[in-house]
């Protein structure tokens, strides 16, 4: 006789948003449901509704803790780019791979097809919070504070543009693949000697 661990309740939540992840990263947003999630960590249907309500509950949690993780990422990247221990590619490599190879592209083009964009208010408040994060005091001669909200913008929509068309749009623009990256690359390093000069 098989015996299933007993998980607590934010343990048997956090297994069901890893397979969800998994699934997002393997078959797309549309097989992240109940029932997928529900066979991938062997838990019943009713066990993941008390957990998450509906499909559309799931896919919410989803994206905050894709938004958590790769915010978390990003945050300590930028202050080891800050510190001398990182680069600025380093940085746009974590938020472009975030949003292609992570899932977060594909499932936010899937909560905008299907109707659900209060499910990417989770992203939206987490990017806000990581942007209040590195910008708290900060007073450069571009712009300070303002000046890292416009870069925030700027490189979390060019990695979700270049997640969704980029591969696309720079093969008809005979471009490099990574030609969206340089970009933001050049813009973030432009960014952080403002900060470095304001010191």
């Amino acid at each position: 006789m098989i015996v299933r661990k007993r998980l607590s309740p934010e343990e048997s939540r956090n297994s069901a948003l890893e397979a969800a992840r998994a699934l997002l990263i393997e078959t797309g947003p549309q097989s992240v449901t109940l029932k997928a999630v529900a066979a991938r960590i062997g838990r019943t249907h009713a066990n993941l509704l008390h957990h998450f309500g509906s499909a559309s509950g799931l896919q919410k949690a989803l994206a905050e803790h894709l938004a958590r993780s790769v915010c978390e990422t990003i945050i300590e990247a930028v202050h080891a780019s800050r510190a001398g221990l990182g680069s600025p590619r380093e940085v746009v490599d974590l938020a472009f791979d975030a949003f292609d190879r992570e899932g977060a592209g594909a499932l936010t083009s899937w909560m905008l097809l299907t109707g659900n964009e209060d499910a990417l208010d989770p992203i939206i408040s987490t990017i806000h919070d990581l942007v209040d994060e590195l910008a708290p005091g900060e007073a450069g001669p571009s712009g300070g504070a303002q000046n890292i909200h416009r870069d925030t913008l700027t490189l979390v929509l060019m990695a979700l543009g270049d997640a969704l068309i980029g591969a696309a749009l720079a093969k008809s623009l005979g471009l490099p693949r990574d030609a969206a990256r340089e970009r933001a690359t050049a813009m973030l390093e432009a960014s952080l000697a403002d900060y470095a000069a304001a010191d």
